[in-house]
């Protein structure tokens, strides 16, 4: 009996971590943040996703690290930088499938630094969508979005 609680609870745990794993997209990279994120954000570009905006979140919760103690960065991440931005046809096909799916418009990803290392999160936009009619677009969307990801992290190793 206890050992079949054990498996329920283990099967719980590695659900969880699968479900994160399917929800957003995460790549992990040996170079530190003043790398990384230029290069990510140059590949985003040349794949036709032009960045519009570009918020230091690490800059501004760092002026509440008085008022919020010890709750203040736990993690010790030494930065948090986003990149919002679209891709014009791509925002219309969207919006000839599904109207609702306009909501991700523009798109956003993260990169976060711990210990010199750069990680760059993107929330998968098939997640959102995973019964929308717009679906098969934001698959491509979200594959060409992971690709330049992808080369930016290639690209900041070199």
């Amino acid at each position: 009996m206890l050992m079949r609680v054990i498996i329920f609870f283990l099967s719980l745990v590695v659900s969880v971590a699968a479900g994160a794993e399917r929800t957003v997209f995460r790549i992990d990279s040996e170079q530190p943040m003043a790398k990384v994120y230029p290069a990510v954000y140059e590949a985003l570009e040349e794949a036709k996703f032009f960045v519009v905006f570009e918020p230091d979140i690490g800059k501004n919760l760092s002026q509440f690290a008085g008022r919020w103690g010890e709750n203040y960065n736990r993690n010790e991440l030494s930065g948090i930088r986003s990149m919002v931005f679209c891709n014009g046809w791509y925002a219309n096909q969207v919006s000839n499938e599904d109207p609702r799916m306009l909501a991700m418009c523009p798109l956003r990803l993260t990169v976060i630094e711990q210990d010199g290392r750069a990680s760059v999160l993107f929330v998968r936009p098939t997640h959102v969508a995973a019964h929308s009619p717009a679906r098969d677009v934001l698959k491509e969307v979200e594959d060409e979005v992971i690709g330049a990801i992808h080369q930016g992290v290639r690209s900041a190793a070199q």
